[in-house]
């Protein structure tokens, strides 16, 4: 469910009165929500950021918006921080400190392969140098499970550069869940000593995806009525438990859904026909299924025992 032609684009955003898709996946924070969890963990950061001490973590689950959340951070951060920003921490140490250099504008010399120390030098000579501008560093690392566990004791080496009164540089870790087993690794007990400050973004509450939704919508441009039924959010929060990336997914292909058939509004069917348009819900709905209907053969099995 694409839209791909430029003119039924335009056909699309002018039939629901927007300028924008209003539930792209893509991590914009002009679409930022502050839901509890999401404020909580922002003011979290911001707080932890500016004591600079230690390590900070944040975990969540595919699709709860930790890549969004750390875009934010930055944005909350500048122009007091100098900030790295690492997406694919799938790095060796080697090549860490390398991005790093490169995000920290660290002078290289042209055609040279520095060593890990030669980096680390360079390194902690920039950091030094921000820090009498007047200025902080924090590294944000994004997907930070997918980063071997050299690369994170690396990563902990850095933490060691300080002044007799303050660390040089602040370091901000975001991933999946399976982080928390990397950092149980005994190599690395050390690195897990050192986060100070630890935060579990979760989905949407019950009450927060209605206006999630509408939110989204009024930054997108819309200033109608209600656009979903509440039938269409009742059903999407059955099939999607409040993931914010599934509630876009869905509410993206049900508006089209909607647009092919000439509605003004989203309906029920219309989040249904989505949901089983998108295979990871489908998948998670059959096994629903069976798991009920297993349910149900047990019960009726148990209760034909008793009653012979």
């Amino acid at each position: 469910m694409q839209i791909q032609n430029i003119g039924i684009r335009d056909m699309y955003l002018n039939h629901f009165g927007v300028r924008e898709f209003p539930f792209s996946i893509t991590p914009d924070t002009g679409f930022f929500f502050f839901s509890g969890g999401a404020k909580e963990a922002l003011n979290t950061l911001l707080i932890a950021a500016r004591t600079g001490e230690g390590f900070i973590k944040i975990t969540g689950e595919v699709g709860t918006g930790k890549t969004l959340l750390c875009r934010k951070l930055m944005t909350h951060l500048e122009p007091d921080f100098k900030v790295a920003y690492i997406p694919n921490p799938y790095l060796e140490p080697l090549s860490l400190f390398m991005e790093l250099a490169s995000e920290l504008e660290v002078d290289i010399a042209p055609n040279t392969e520095p060593n890990q120390h030669q980096l680390l030098k360079a390194l902690t000579n920039k950091l030094i140098e921000i820090i009498r501008e007047g200025k902080r560093v924090a590294i944000c690392l994004d997907e930070a499970q997918a980063m071997p566990i050299e690369t994170l004791e690396a990563l902990r080496l850095l933490t060691n550069l300080e002044t007799e009164k303050r660390k040089l540089l602040q370091v901000i870790i975001f991933g999946q869940p399976e982080l928390d087993e990397k950092l149980n690794h005994p190599s690395i007990r050390q690195l897990k000593q050192r986060i100070t400050f630890d935060y579990h973004l979760g989905p949407l509450s019950r009450g927060e995806l209605d206006y999630y939704v509408h939110h989204r919508l009024v930054v997108a441009g819309y200033q109608g009525g209600r656009l979903f039924s509440p039938m269409a959010l009742w059903m999407m929060q059955r099939r999607t438990k409040r993931i914010p990336r599934l509630v876009n997914i869905i509410s993206h292909k049900a508006m089209l859904a909607a647009f092919g058939k000439g509605k003004k509004t989203v309906g029920m069917f219309d989040v249904l026909s989505a949901a089983n348009d998108t295979a990871s819900l489908r998948r998670t709905h059959m096994a629903g299924k069976l798991s009920f209907l297993l349910l149900i053969i047990i019960s009726g099995s148990i209760g034909w025992v008793y009653l012979r």
